[in-house]
């Protein structure tokens, strides 16, 4: 699949984890604390501004749940390989509150996540 494009949403941040299938796989479903290998963009909700990409670095990223973002850790768990979806993670199940240490804190996140392999 191609990168996806993400317009900077007009409603109201939500106050809690969004998910939504962009399209459906067909392949193994990833599990709560497996390993996930993924492509995924990344914008910050109110400017719509990219902040990470792994197409744009040219190779997917491959990691285990457990050591995720919350949002990550509840938003991937039965999506299946070959399926895209999108993520809107406020701050609580991103990087926390603002001021918190990390460029993101205080940020609501949006993702769109491509699976490629659970396990």
């Amino acid at each position: 699949m191609e990168k996806p494009s993400i317009d900077a949403p007009q409603e109201p941040a939500p106050v809690d984890l969004v998910v939504r299938d962009i399209t459906v796989g067909e392949g193994a479903e990833a599990v709560a604390g497996g390993y996930v290998k993924v492509h995924y963009l990344g914008v910050d909700f109110e400017s719509g501004e990219e902040f990470d990409s792994s197409w744009d670095r040219g190779e997917a990223a491959e990691f285990p749940l457990a050591g995720l973002i919350e949002g990550w850790q509840e938003g991937i768990p039965g999506m299946k390989v070959g399926g895209r979806r999108e993520l809107i993670i406020p701050p609580v199940k991103a990087y926390g509150p603002a001021g918190g240490g990390h460029p993101l804190s205080g940020r609501t996140l949006i993702f769109v996540i491509d699976l490629l392999d659970a396990r």
